[in-house]
This record gives C-alpha cells, sequence and structure tokens, in this order.
C-alpha cells in the first residue's frame, strides 16, 4: 500500500510540475526589455531616432474583446486610402515592426502599429500565441475601418507569431483584409512546441504536451490544438505572401511551406535564402522588398475596387 501511494503521489508530483513548469514557460514567456530591442534595431540601421520622431504619430487605446487595452499608434503621413496593420511576434513589441513599417512608408502607404496583448504597452496578463490575439487583431481592423473608412485598401503583415496570428485572423474570424504578409509563421503551435521541447530540453512531446495541454485549457481557457493556423488556411480567399528563410531552425520553413500549398487562390512564396528566425529581412534587404512589390503588382493590390 505504502509503495502504491509513493508511485501514485510521484505521478501526481510530475504532472503537477510539468503542468505547472510548461504552462508558465508558454502563457508568461520572458519579453525582451526596451532597452534590448531599441539597442538591437537602431545597430541594425532599422530605428533611427531623428527620422521616427519626425513622423506625425498619433497613439491610440482601444479594448479588447477580453476587457484589457489595447495600445498603437497611427501614423498617417500619405493622403491616400492605402493602410498596413503590423503584428509583432512574441517577446518583441511595435518597435519591433519599425523595419517593416519603413517599407510601406516609402510606398505611400499609412501606418498602424500595436502592441499584442501583454507586449510593449497593451494590457493583458497571458500570451496565447493567436489565440486570444486574433480577436484583438479584429477590433484592430474594425477600428480601422471605422476611423478610416470602410473603403480603405487594407493589408496586415505578421512576423512569426504575429503571422501565425495574422493567418488565424483571416482564416478563423473573418477575411477582412485585402492582403496579407506572413513572415516565418508556425502552422500548428502543438507541432511547434513539440519540436521546441526536443531542441531545448530534449523531451518527447508525448510526455509533456498532453499535461500542458489539460493546464492550459485549466488556467488559459483554450488548447494548444486551437491554435493552428494549417486547420483554416483555406479560408482565405485574399492574397497571402508567405515568407520565410531558409535557415529558420526555431519555426522550420516545412511549416510555411505546408501553409502554401493549402492555401487556395492567389497566394505567393519568398524563401530568403539567409537568415535565422525572422532574419529575413534583416539579411535580404532589397530582395524582401522585391518580393513584396512583386506580390502588390501582381495582384493588383493597390488598386483594387472596393464592394
Amino acid at each position: 500500500m505504502k509503495k502504491w501511494l509513493v508511485v501514485f503521489g510521484t505521478i501526481i508530483a510530475y504532472i503537477l510540475t510539468v503542468g505547472l513548469f510548461f504552462t508558465n514557460k508558454v502563457m508568461y514567456i520572458r519579453k525582451k526589455s526596451d532597452e534590448e530591442l531599441l539597442m538591437r534595431e537602431k545597430s541594425e540601421g532599422f530605428y533611427v531616432d531623428e527620422a521616427y520622431e519626425t513622423l506625425e504619430k498619433e497613439p491610440f487605446s482601444i479594448p479588447s474583446p477580453f476587457g484589457y487595452l489595447l495600445k498603437g499608434t497611427v501614423i498617417e503621413q500619405h493622403d491616400t486610402k492605402k493602410f498596413i496593420i503590423f503584428c509583432h511576434g512574441v517577446t518583441v513589441h511595435s518597435i519591433n515592426s519599425i523595419k517593416y513599417m519603413n517599407i510601406f512608408l516609402k510606398r505611400g502607404w499609412n501606418i498602424i502599429l500595436y502592441d499584442h496583448r501583454r507586449h510593449g504597452q497593451s494590457e493583458g496578463n497571458t500570451t496565447s500565441y493567436g489565440h486570444y490575439e486574433k480577436f484583438d487583431l479584429k477590433a484592430i481592423v474594425d477600428w480601422t475601418k471605422n476611423r478610416f473608412g470602410q473603403d480603405i485598401i487594407l493589408g496586415i503583415h505578421g512576423e512569426s507569431m504575429g503571422a501565425a496570428t495574422t493567418l488565424l485572423y483571416a482564416g478563423m474570424v473573418e477575411d477582412g483584409a485585402d492582403f496579407y504578409i506572413a513572415d516565418c509563421p508556425f502552422s500548428n503551435l502543438e507541432k511547434q512546441l513539440g519540436y521546441r521541447l526536443k531542441e531545448e530540453f530534449r523531451l518527447p512531446s508525448q510526455v509533456v504536451l498532453p499535461i500542458a495541454n489539460i493546464f492550459l485549457k485549466l488556467r488559459d481557457g483554450y488548447s494548444l490544438k486551437d491554435v493552428s493556423p494549417i486547420q483554416f488556411i483555406d479560408h482565405i480567399q485574399n492574397p497571402v505572401l508567405f515568407i520565410h528563410s531558409a535557415q529558420d531552425d526555431y519555426i522550420l520553413p516545412h511549416m510555411t511551406k505546408e501553409l502554401y500549398e493549402k492555401k487556395p487562390g492567389p497566394k505567393a512564396l519568398y524563401y530568403a535564402p539567409f537568415g535565422t528566425h525572422a532574419r529575413s529581412y534583416a539579411e535580404n534587404r532589397s530582395d524582401y522588398e522585391k518580393a513584396i512589390d512583386d506580390f502588390l503588382k501582381e495582384f493588383n493590390i493597390a488598386k483594387r475596387n472596393h464592394h
């Protein structure tokens, strides 16, 4: 009897330890500090104080459907109907989007930057890798259209978690933008975490993920299976440009290939030859910009007629 109690106690302790440890890592992933981010973006010439300061900016704050505030900035430099929303990756915030913003500013687009829940200036307690973030993105889209007109031409650019969020928004919530750019998304969060477990902790996913899933459902109201762009990609009618760097070993490039192949209708794919995760633009600047120009031109995006 005593032996059984020890075994039972050990199993319970294992389940609690695994469940709490991994869900904490997922929900409260360590974010980079503002200093770290600024230093990195400045060192690469992406963020230039003077250039950013001289832009006419308007901060905004809107309620998330989940009761916290989302904070962002509108940069309306051009007298046009072209707007693009940027979704940053996990651990960073909208300063990280400035490099992509500059590509579009030069091409006559107005800019909507915002911070995901629990990142930057936005409120919210946990990170859900696109699960709750996709509805926040809908709130940002709705706000943008109400503010600047239902007839605007709207794009969404997402990087990493922001790319997964963009695809989940487009495939699950509403195909509400005229085009999407998904830079290094994962296709399936469960597979992605299984891969990271193997790489970082040398643990097989079978002994961790089923437990983590139960705890995540109890603690944050969703399961990893819910966060799977590949399940919903075939609902997206509007054009998607998929981007991934061939050397990415954090989210593997084959995930983008799967998404690209399953997406019906208008789409394009750019594999950047150089750069690790989320470094496609940093390491392939002119080719990255060319991929965007070709995509916008091929689908005649800047001149689309609006319903």
